[in-house]
């Protein structure tokens, strides 16, 4: 493939990432989260890198059942459950784990006749107010469930709403209704995302399930102290053009950027068909040999402007780092109006993915 777009992904930096999610929460164990292709980064290759976790986490049976024909033997918790009860023998067949967020799924449980029975996360909604029971009626739920011969092992779930902030008070209530909603009900518990992970120890309950952290991004907004996590992903394009232009000169669609003297732009080789985000204002950094350039006008569909005043050296067939340690993609994304999440999963199929396995 002649045109570079590529985001290189860093299999021992996944590796670091996990490492730093394990000792945060010893003796709790890991259900790694590769929904979204893995945070944009390529289903198979995450799970290659994270196969220490005891668990994967997935959104649905498309991102399940890849990883179990790759071979792939650990616990398969399908965080939306099943779509339609036809789809429960599949769970079965497949030894994939349910969590049941709704009536008509604890329904679909008890009317179903399996080849074997499925392990099941009850969901209850302690404040996030999106999926899950109330907590008022976790402990019948349960009991349904528990009852129900396509059922096997039953635990329990709940996701936080603001762990990223651990100023906001609103973990400490939804970890004291999860255990109100709970109690006397045994089973292992999972609660904690990435923040809960890195910054409330009271959540980490059996399982904890780390998403962003894994893919090298801090998942506080707070500014307080965090442990250090390495970025995963580096998104690379290469100079396509050096063209060279007069003060005054307009550059792109709108002519959003003016250059303010006589001045070197480069175009690389990739834009908002990439996913690079089209709404990356001027002036966000990106890097070529080893110093910061920055985004001159709009971004096209298959390129992006370079102001190159920095590093007027630059020529044709110069890689430029849009995203990876240096800018991070978290800087990029709060420029954007964004957070690292969607940029990582917008990036695009035609974007080639490197897997460095090594390290």
């Amino acid at each position: 493939m002649s045109r570079v777009a590529r985001a290189v992904i860093d299999h021992a930096a996944l590796r670091h990432n996990l490492a730093v999610a394990r000792e945060a929460v010893a003796p709790a164990r890991v259900i790694a989260v590769l929904k979204a292709n893995g945070y944009g980064h390529g289903l198979l290759g995450v799970a290659d890198a994270l196969r220490e976790a005891e668990a994967f986490a997935v959104s649905c049976l498309e991102e399940a059942l890849p990883l179990r024909e790759a071979g792939f033997q650990q616990r398969l918790v399908l965080l939306e459950g099943p779509f339609t009860a036809a789809e429960l023998p599949v769970f079965a067949r497949r030894q994939l784990d349910a969590v049941v967020h709704t009536d008509w799924q604890v329904a679909a449980f008890e009317g179903a006749r399996l080849p074997a029975p499925v392990d099941v996360w009850l969901k209850v909604d302690t404040g996030m107010g999106r999926l899950g029971f109330p907590p008022e009626r976790a402990a019948g739920m349960a009991a349904r469930l528990a009852a129900a011969p396509a059922v096997g092992t039953l635990r329990f779930m709940t996701h936080l709403a603001c762990a990223d902030d651990r100023e906001d008070d609103t973990t400490h209530r939804q970890l004291e209704l999860f255990d109100e909603a709970l109690r006397g009900l045994e089973g292992e518990r999972s609660i904690a995302n990435s923040a809960g992970t890195l910054g409330w120890h009271g959540s980490h309950a059996q399982w904890v399930r780390p998403g962003i952290m894994l893919y090298g991004c801090q998942p506080f907004v707070d500014g307080l102290p965090a442990p250090a996590l390495r970025p995963t992903m580096r998104l690379e394009a290469r100079l396509i053009a050096v063209n060279h232009h007069r003060r005054g000169d307009r550059i792109g669609y709108g002519g959003t950027f003016v250059c303010p003297e006589d001045m070197p732009v480069g175009v690389a080789s990739i834009g908002y068909g990439d996913g690079y985000p089209r709404h990356a204002p001027n002036g966000t950094p990106v890097q070529i040999r080893g110093r910061r350039a920055g985004v001159a006008g709009r971004v096209s569909m298959d390129m992006t402007c370079i102001d190159l005043r920095a590093v007027p050296e630059a020529e044709v067939g110069d890689t430029v780092v849009l995203w990876g340690e240096d800018p991070g993609v978290e800087e990029v994304a709060e420029l954007c109006g964004t957070i690292g999440y969607e940029l990582y999963c917008q990036v695009t199929p035609r974007v080639q993915r490197w897997h460095q396995r090594g390290g």
